[in-house]
């Protein structure tokens, strides 16, 4: 039975989204997985209550996030097995303190925490992985094995003045490709650039089941904002499911996005992706020494999984100035971020059953306009499609990582140049924060970077 606590917190959120938004704002969710800290590892801290076993399967997690992955053969078998085709040889050298990546300033700079998705137009699926270069770019080759390439990114720029005559200089990306070691991408390939997002909190979301997802769907909203769940391909279940992780919700649960991105951006097998990540065409690729069958083993991936799971996320500040709460629904920011939901009733981890927590996201794909738009369909989300991503710790960005960007490509260097690309289904909220008075606009972002 639901304790009355918790019935009472939902109906709070209920009553926030459609009345007194203040009762949400005000709710609290259970300590146990909350971090009071505000230096550069409020990212990375477990949650306090863990036993000794789970710290210690905390800590192994750890160990394999920060490990610097080595190229086969190696002496220690457990932590080679890095390509034969890669972006970065760490998961931490993309999520720098398990916080967001960043896109480079210009053409001459690398992309350090940011990857770059390839796909081709399929008659049977829609799209599908480039013959080629699969679905991803990978830069780095093993010795003997060339890298694919490098994306690099120009910015154009436009300025939006504001109603009180603030000028907001805005940069939009343009992808162009240097150094392709199999031949020129065709100009219908759809590409689409990704800044490593945040690992935090990850846990929690992974507890939030279908049912909870569709509930919110339906909530009632501006008949201009939609809403709706991906349906993707669990590599587990063999089965379609609803989407959670991923800039367009286009994996299902968190081992899946962990496993993906070991053999995505690392090159490194496991028993949920056992073959390399080279495609037909890539011989050098297919002959090239691997640490096993596969290379990360089990535990280890179990391993990474629980250190995702059990991170805390970092507790709400409370802004000096009180009206960004209120700013920040009538800008119809709520609608999408939505403040809070609830975990399941029978979520693996058992210590996230039935929780209620703030994460400010509905976990929905909706349309964001041409302007954000990469053109490429992922699972059901179309070309102008993006998840709506959680905002709680977003405050401490720029803490944990200097250089930290905003939205899927990071074309964002601060929460106000974020909100002023909102289209789509978003272009009103846009608007309204456009036409505020300064103080209130500053009260907004204040709220926003608090949560």
């Amino acid at each position: 039975m639901l304790s009355i606590a918790f019935i009472r917190g939902i109906a709070g959120l209920f009553i926030a989204l459609f009345g007194c938004v203040a009762t949400v704002f005000a709710m609290e969710i259970d300590g146990e997985f909350e971090i009071n800290l505000e230096t550069a590892e409020a990212y990375s801290q477990p949650i306090a209550t863990l036993h000794d076993d789970e710290r210690k399967q905390f800590q192994h997690g750890r160990s394999l996030v920060r490990q610097a992955w080595t190229i086969p053969p190696s002496e220690d078998m457990r932590t080679s097995g890095l390509g034969p085709l890669y972006n970065r040889i760490s998961c931490i050298a993309c999520h720098h303190g398990n916080g967001r990546g960043f896109a480079p300033d210009g053409p001459n700079e690398t992309m350090k925490a940011m990857l770059v998705r390839l796909s081709v137009k399929s008659a049977l699926k829609g799209v599908s992985p480039h013959p080629v270069y699969g679905d991803q770019l990978n830069e780095f080759g093993v010795p003997g094995v060339k890298g694919e390439g490098r994306a690099t990114i120009q910015y154009s720029e436009k300025n939006v003045r504001l109603a009180d005559g603030v000028i907001v200089r805005l940069r939009k990306p343009q992808l162009t490709f240097k150094d392709l070691a199999y031949g020129d991408l065709p100009h219908d390939t759809l590409v689409s650039a990704r800044i490593a997002p945040a690992i935090y909190g990850l846990g929690l979301l992974d507890a939030v089941d279908a049912a909870e997802i569709l509930r919110i769907a339906k909530l009632p909203k501006p008949a201009h904002i939609a809403g709706r769940p991906n349906y993707v391909w669990d590599d587990v279940k063999q089965q379609t499911v609803i989407g959670k992780f991923g800039w367009k919700a286009n994996v299902p649960n968190l081992k899946q996005q962990i496993a993906s991105a070991f053999i995505g951006d690392l090159g490194i097998t496991s028993s949920l992706y056992p073959d390399e990540n080279c495609t037909a065409s890539q011989n050098a690729c297919q002959s090239a020494l691997s640490a096993g069958k596969p290379e990360l083993a089990d535990d280890q991936l179990d391993a990474v999984t629980f250190y995702h799971t059990a991170l805390a996320v970092p507790k709400p500040r409370t802004p000096a100035d009180q009206r960004g709460a209120q700013l920040f629904k009538q800008a119809q920011c709520v609608y999408c971020h939505v403040p809070a939901m609830k975990t399941a009733a029978n979520a693996d981890y058992a210590r996230f059953k039935n929780k209620l927590i703030k994460p400010y996201t509905d976990l929905l794909l909706h349309d964001m306009g041409a302007e954000l738009a990469d053109n490429r369909p992922d699972f059901l989300a179309n070309g102008q499609e993006w998840r709506t991503p959680p905002l709680w710790g977003i405050g401490l960005s720029k803490t944990v990582n200097p250089k930290a960007g905003f939205l899927h490509d990071g074309r964002a260097r601060n929460i106000l140049e974020a909100i002023l690309w909102h289209g789509g289904e978003a272009v009103a909220s846009a608007k309204a924060v456009a036409e505020m008075p300064a103080d209130d606009r500053a009260a907004l972002v204040q709220f926003v970077e608090s949560r």
